[in-house]
């Protein structure tokens, strides 16, 4: 019974802890992509392209992180680089405040840094949890802690935005950095002599199908980001304010769509995987036909339900489909593959707005969705290990 306790007691306090990173990373990670594209426009009067461009330039150097540092790091190391990368977060988030054209760009790069290292030690760390179901759950919860971060983040941006301006922005959001910093002393980077590194994962069938997964909606939620507030402005014609609103809606459906994941964890996940694109799918198509500003909310109140399911899928297919000594290796290029999206995404968005215009735009990133769907059921629709009700169990120390 003490044993069961005290099982129970460092489960909840590691989900306390979770929930905390989460919070301070994911709401200032949030606030910065979507806000370096707005100080960029309005502020720095930057072009689409090069609004694209600093945006890109944080997603490389998160990609160049999660794919040559960290990778390659043994556990000790991460530890300290990983609370040296919350602080510097902090930092940096109090230079944009006093950032020029040239600096702007700087400062994205080594913020990127920092999150390439932040992002993938998190998210493998909750995935060492002994018990293979609270392992499902405890990612879960993680990703309930993203998405509170992301109803809290734009909804503090959304109401600052009415007092202030893009650029002073950057210092509010500094001090919940420091909760970050904080809490990065606690989490836990246990030592594993057999971890691989490298080329040994990347045929990992558990990195493939999240891969696949994630690209359902991280293709439109990568120029979403840039591009969401920028829209709203040119086409309906609102405030600073009601631009960046659709941002509290879009997150707080995403986070109840998290909340219910992890109170009923996904066991069998196929129907799950074509549900959730195919919301994407739809509501993308809608695009070129909104009448008004309400119901462009609407349409983006339906993006929440695949942005809520399809994260905590992607990671639960990586718990699936690898051992322990695979995780941080396959944590960091999911990332640094997600990152790559990020980058490059709103680049080619902003080059074609001008041919075709936004909306249209928004409506042809279906194709990229339909196409990783087919690719999934082709190859690994039958995979029960993957897709099936999980019954593995890893051995671990935690």
């Amino acid at each position: 019974m003490n044993k069961l306790n005290k099982s129970k007691h460092l489960f909840l306090l590691y989900s306390i802890i979770l929930i905390l990173m989460a919070l301070s990373m994911r709401s200032t990670n949030n606030m910065v992509v979507t806000t370096v594209p707005l100080l960029s426009k309005y502020v720095l009067h930057f072009s689409y392209v090069l609004t694209a461009l600093v945006t890109a330039i944080i997603y490389l150097g998160t990609v160049l992180a999660t794919s040559f540092l960290n990778p390659l790091m043994n556990s000790k190391l991460r530890k300290y680089i990983f609370v040296l990368a919350n602080f510097m977060l902090t930092i940096f988030l109090i230079l944009y405040y006093i950032s020029n054209n040239i600096s702007v760009f700087i400062i994205s790069f080594l913020i990127g840094i920092s999150y390439g290292i932040i992002l993938p030690n998190i998210i493998t760390s909750a995935s060492l949890y002994p018990d293979s179901t609270g392992r499902e759950r405890l990612l879960s919860i993680y990703s309930v802690g993203l998405s509170l971060s992301l109803v809290f983040g734009p909804s503090l941006e959304s109401f600052l935005l009415t007092i202030i301006g893009y650029r002073t922005i950057f210092l509010f959001f500094a001090p919940i950095g420091i909760i970050g910093f904080i809490a990065s002393f606690f989490i836990s980077f246990p030592e594993n002599r057999n971890e691989k590194h490298g080329a040994s994962v990347k045929h990992n069938k558990g990195l493939w199908t999240s891969i696949l997964t994630i690209t359902t909606y991280n293709v439109p939620f990568a120029a979403l980001t840039v591009f969401l507030a920028i829209f709203a402005e040119t086409r309906f014609h609102v405030s600073s304010f009601m631009a960046y609103l659709p941002f509290v809606f879009f997150f707080t459906v995403s986070f109840f769509t998290r909340i219910y994941l992890s109170i009923r964890p996904i066991k069998n996940i196929r129907y799950a995987i074509i549900i959730a694109p195919a919301i994407t799918i739809m509501a993308l198509i809608l695009f070129p036909f909104l009448p008004n500003y309400y119901a462009f909310i609407a349409v983006m109140m339906l993006l929440g339900i695949p942005h809520g399911s399809i994260f905590p899928i992607s990671t639960i297919e990586i718990s699936r489909g690898s051992s322990i000594e695979e995780r941080n290796a396959i944590n960091s290029y999911f990332y640094s593959y997600n990152m790559s999206l990020f980058m490059i995404v709103p680049l080619l968005f902003a080059v074609i707005i001008p041919y075709i215009g936004f909306q249209e735009t928004f409506a042809i990133l279906i194709i990229p969705v339909i196409i990783s769907v087919l690719i999934i059921i082709k190859k690994y629709w039958k995979d029960d290990e993957i897709f099936g009700i999980n019954t593995r169990r890893y051995k671990n120390t935690f």
